[in-house]
């Protein structure tokens, strides 16, 4: 049986990949914390939409790292318009109500396994 949190990191990546701007608004938090090349920060699912459609990136799942019942690190194979050769990046998801509340991308998966103990560790010390 999937998780609560499995399943919200499916319902995104389907919405993002399929370029479904109504799903992807759907499949996050107000706000969902993001973290990329370009920034980080709290945006609103509005503004996330609108960065699905602007990038036009697909993020095709490769393998899957639980962290807690919350946190989850995915590794993937990214492809923009400009440049459909993957490239392998790693996400920390974050889930609470079956939205997705934090996507970090990172440039590969050590980094993001040791972000997501680092907040897995944070958020069991509040």
């Amino acid at each position: 049986m999937e998780s609560v949190l499995e399943s919200a990191v499916n319902e995104w990546h389907a919405g993002v990949n399929a370029g479904d701007l109504q799903r992807s608004k759907a499949a996050v938090g107000d706000p969902v914390v993001v973290l990329g090349p370009k920034g980080a920060g709290p945006i609103t699912p509005d503004q996330f939409a609108d960065w699905v459609e602007r990038s036009g990136i697909k993020l095709v799942p490769r393998s899957w790292h639980p962290i807690s019942d919350r946190l989850m690190v995915v590794e993937e194979d990214a492809t923009w318009p400009e440049s459909p050769e993957p490239t392998r990046v790693a996400t920390i998801f974050r889930a609470s109500e079956e939205k997705i509340t934090a996507a970090l991308r990172l440039p590969d998966l050590k980094a993001a396994l040791e972000l997501a103990y680092i907040c897995r560790e944070m958020a069991a010390t509040e």
